[in-house]
């Protein structure tokens, strides 16, 4: 019976102690949460921008950035990352029943990298389709009030979920955000 006897150390050390493997659907839900809050943060921002100019100023443009959308994307991150804990904090309070101050630390912990692979996939897609290809082909790139911009918006997303899918898988592996 000495063939069947265990030898690597992961076994020896406690094979069981791992969690189970998160499943695809609740993973892709867990990125579809934090997705939301990104979603409405980055709209909000984007409108907010467009319709107070000022606001772009505040945030750096023409300070520290020659290009709008970067001050823009500034805020996008605020917002996205204020309703994207506030989103976690409503799942995970209840399901713990913690205290408010709890819920927030836990919900900051939970989404904080989740968030933040969400906005770097949908900043690098962004400025891949504005960039690369809008200024490129067009001599600009397309203004916040058109349906280009929103369509490149749509796409980002994509590329934000792709992007903040593996950040959850781990996450949720690792049990620090709770599987939807």
């Amino acid at each position: 019976m000495a063939v069947l006897a265990p030898r690597s150390g992961r076994w020896i050390r406690g094979r069981g102690q791992c969690r189970p493997a998160a499943g695809l659907g609740k993973v892709a839900k867990g990125a579809s949460h934090c997705g939301a809050g990104c979603t409405l943060g980055d709209i909000i921002a984007e409108w907010a921008a467009f319709a107070f100019p000022a606001i772009a100023v505040w945030l750096g443009y023409r300070s520290i950035f020659a290009e709008e959308i970067f001050a823009v994307w500034v805020l996008d991150f605020i917002l996205a990352f204020g309703i994207g804990i506030v989103f976690q904090y409503f799942a995970i309070a209840p399901m713990r029943d913690l205290s408010f101050g709890e819920g927030i630390r836990e919900a900051i912990k939970a989404d904080t990298f989740s968030i933040s692979s969400w906005q770097v996939g949908m900043y690098g897609m962004m400025a891949i389709i504005q960039f690369g290809w809008f200024r490129a082909a067009f001599g600009a790139v397309a203004p916040v009030d058109t349906p280009e911009f929103w369509w490149a918006m749509q796409v980002a997303m994509l590329a934000g979920f792709a992007t903040a899918f593996p950040v959850n898988w781990w996450l949720i592996r690792k049990g620090v955000k709770e599987a939807m």
